[in-house]
């Protein structure tokens, strides 16, 4: 198969659901759609899972988003049924889990903003993430004042926004990628980004990943614990909700 699925949640992370036509079900039941909402895992984020509602109004469920060669792969929970290439399906998000991911994925792009060090590694969750930094120095991070910086930029409500670079123009600013273990994908051109703030004031870096509209979206959030990960490595664990709740 080849890549044919055109990604909607890139330009608009706030669609729920979308008519789609089936292109493709592999010899493991995958199915491959002309069109989908649907994130499949990657970049630390977790694949959507939802529903496929079916021209005769019944339900197939989907346990997981993939890429497989390239194509997004819808995987069924209990396989694709009557399913086949050529029908025409509404692809139907699981939309609580998907936004807490949204919000979760933009305050990592916060941490990260706070953080001066190179990103080694990371974790989308439903209520607790965590990115691992290059840190040699234990107590270069203060968890109660870093947890107060990330409210600070919950609560100035900023913008966030995408927009495409070239690949020539990213391989210009090699700084704005943070990620020492996971590179922006290239080979169309085209890499996209992701900017928080007026200006890009507070960050600026690519990502392929889905986000909220605005920082406030993400609500209470913080700090929930600092680990030691190696000699250098340190752990930085996020959760929703307040440091005290």
């Amino acid at each position: 198969m080849s890549t044919t699925s055109l990604p909607l949640f890139r330009d608009d992370a706030e669609l729920r659901d979308c008519q789609a036509q089936v292109i493709a079900v592999n010899d493991r039941g995958g199915i491959v759609l002309d069109r989908t909402v649907f994130y499949a895992t990657s970049g630390g984020q977790p694949g959507d899972t939802g529903d496929f509602i079916l021209a005769d109004g019944s339900l197939s469920s989907i346990g997981a988003t993939i890429y497989v060669d390239g194509d997004i792969v819808h995987v069924p929970s209990e396989g694709p049924g009557a399913i086949k290439p050529g029908d025409t399906i509404t692809a139907r998000l699981n939309w609580s889990r998907r936004l807490a991911h949204m919000r979760m994925h933009t305050a990592l792009h916060l941490l990260c903003s706070l953080v001066p060090y190179p990103v080694t590694g990371g974790s989308i969750g439903e209520a607790d993430s965590r990115l691992d930094f290059d840190i040699a120095d234990a107590g270069a991070v203060d968890k109660a004042a870093l947890s107060a910086q990330l409210a600070a930029l919950v609560v100035a409500d900023h913008r966030v926004t995408t927009r495409w670079i070239s690949e020539d123009e990213l391989a210009a600013n090699p700084s704005l990628v943070r990620t020492m273990s996971v590179q922006p994908p290239r080979g169309s051109g085209t890499v996209r980004l992701v900017a928080i703030g007026e200006d890009d004031a507070v960050d600026l870096q690519p990502c392929g990943g889905t986000h909220v509209r605005s920082t406030g979206e993400i609500g209470a959030i913080h700090v929930g614990k600092i680990e030691k990960k190696g000699r250098q490595n340190r752990r930085i664990r996020v959760r929703f909700g307040d440091a005290d709740g």
